[in-house]
């Protein structure tokens, strides 16, 4: 099928494409795999990023944003992923799951205050909702804030937070009233706040030059106007916040899936065996023709999906679906990979090895495997 002639994107979404392509191809790829080693990447790419639409795409447009729908989202995320490094997609974009609740619920002064310099790169957004005694469970988090005054006063950690150290602005959820969802809310916290500590989380399996922390809050006074829309009604942001990252995170595991198979394409044809290519076996072309079946299935999948959201429907359990169909994908692909790779595929420098590794961290991070299904499984009525 031509570009021209595709149900969902356009002339205009693959001119987008094309622009991130050349981008990732010039200011990130030749660079990824030392940054993953050096466990960090500069900070100016984030104003690079910014310069090319990446940052900016799907925000208002008042504070500098540029109005983009869900297909612009996923050529985003899919051109990303071509340097095969995750770690520098989850926190190069770490926006995309901190700033939206402030687009959508803070004061408008905040907004004018906080978001254009998020998306001009000048700034960094987090998003804190997982503590160390709960992740998913996000009804039942631990975290205060204790009104006083014009003031909250915070107490509380947060663990496994990307962008934790390096953020200016951190999305915290805490909890303002009574137990469950309805007495959470959400906190805009700036980094320098006195209260506010910070730990750096470096031993990681995967996302290497993902800069990861844990947060401490004692008592922290954080102002009252930061808090993101109305108190002990967070829970619901927070959960459509989570639609729109588990698509994304579903549309850069494809593509994960997609660079594994590239790459193991490459190398069959350049590596001989019992005198012929190793394409030439029939065992390597079925694991390719599995391989393309697997990203092809979960790429139909992830483009319906996007379309009924464009629709206005929430479609919940499919996208709890989708995500667990991703990461499945991204996991048989890499692992299809390193094995056809073989001594060269347990090597590190290999994009392949490198995906391998981060399989894990995207089956657990935005929604566990086995909670996507049990949610899943309630929105369907089973």
């Amino acid at each position: 099928m031509s570009q021209r002639t595709h149900p969902f994107f356009t002339e205009e979404h693959e001119a987008y494409r094309h622009t991130l392509r050349t981008f990732v191809a010039r200011e990130i790829e030749p660079y990824a795999a030392d940054w993953d080693e050096a466990g960090s990447f500069p900070r100016e790419l984030y104003e690079k990023a910014a310069d090319v639409g990446l940052l900016p795409m799907g925000f208002p447009e008042e504070f500098g944003g540029v109005e983009a729908d869900l297909f612009f989202i996923i050529v985003a995320a899919q051109e990303l992923a071509r340097a095969g490094v995750g770690g520098l997609s989850a926190s190069l974009m770490s926006h995309m799951i901190g700033a939206p609740p402030i687009a959508r619920a803070a004061r408008p002064e905040v907004k004018e205050r906080v978001l254009p310099e998020i998306l001009a790169g000048r700034k960094i957004s987090a998003l804190a909702i997982t503590e160390p005694g709960g992740g998913s469970d996000v009804a039942n988090l631990k975290t205060t804030a204790r009104r006083d005054g014009d003031h909250y006063v915070v107490n509380g950690s947060k663990t496994f937070i990307t962008s934790g150290m390096r953020a200016d602005y951190y999305t915290v959820a805490v909890r303002t009233g009574d137990a469950g969802g309805n007495g959470v809310s959400l906190l805009l916290i700036e980094r320098d706040r006195p209260g506010f500590e910070r730990t750096a989380l470096d031993r990681k399996m995967g996302w290497w030059c993902s800069d990861t922390a844990t947060l401490y809050f004692d008592n922290c006074r954080v102002p009252v106007e930061n808090l993101l829309g109305e108190e002990n009604r967070g829970f619901r942001v927070i959960m459509q916040n989570f639609n729109l990252e588990r698509l994304f995170m579903a549309a850069g595991c494809n593509a994960f899936a997609q660079v594994c198979l590239d790459e193991v394409v490459a190398y069959a044809r350049e590596r001989h065996t019992f005198g012929v290519p190793l394409i030439q076996h029939q065992v390597i072309r079925h694991k390719l023709a599995d391989m393309t079946m697997h990203i092809n299935t979960t790429q139909a999948y992830l483009e319906s999906l996007a379309w009924r959201v464009e629709q206005g429907e929430n479609p919940v359990a499919d996208v709890s679906l989708l995500k667990n169909q991703a990461t499945r994908t991204m996991e048989f692909c890499a692992r299809e990979a390193v094995q056809t790779l073989g001594g060269a595929g347990f090597i590190r420098g290999s994009k392949s090895e490198r995906i391998y590794r981060e399989v894990r961290v995207n089956a657990i991070g935005g929604g566990a495997e086995e909670i996507m299904r049990d949610l899943a499984a309630r929105q369907l009525g089973f």
